[in-house]
């Protein structure tokens, strides 16, 4: 992705894809599941055993669509109109 070693590590990537989800409106458990974070309530833990595998799989398309959009140039949106 052309990071040098040591610039980035793999938290550092689940950090920004938390931040760019919960920014992007996606529900957090669905993020949280997707980078297999663990549930901070007890209860939840015991009784909710849901995977969210279709939203989950959404969610990752948007992502990686998100993704190459960038590569492939951000989108200009003129402030003023060209003189």
């Amino acid at each position: 992705m052309g990071f040098e070693r040591g610039k980035m590590t793999a938290h550092g990537f689940r950090s920004l894809a938390s931040t760019l989800l919960n920014e992007q409106g996606w529900p957090a458990d669905v993020i949280e599941r997707q980078l297999a974070q663990t549930e901070r309530n007890e209860v939840t833990v015991v009784y909710n055993r849901a995977e969210h595998l279709p939203e989950r799989r959404r969610m990752m398309q948007h992502c990686a669509d998100y993704l190459d959009s960038l590569v492939k140039g951000a989108d200009i949106i003129p402030l003023r109109p060209a003189s």
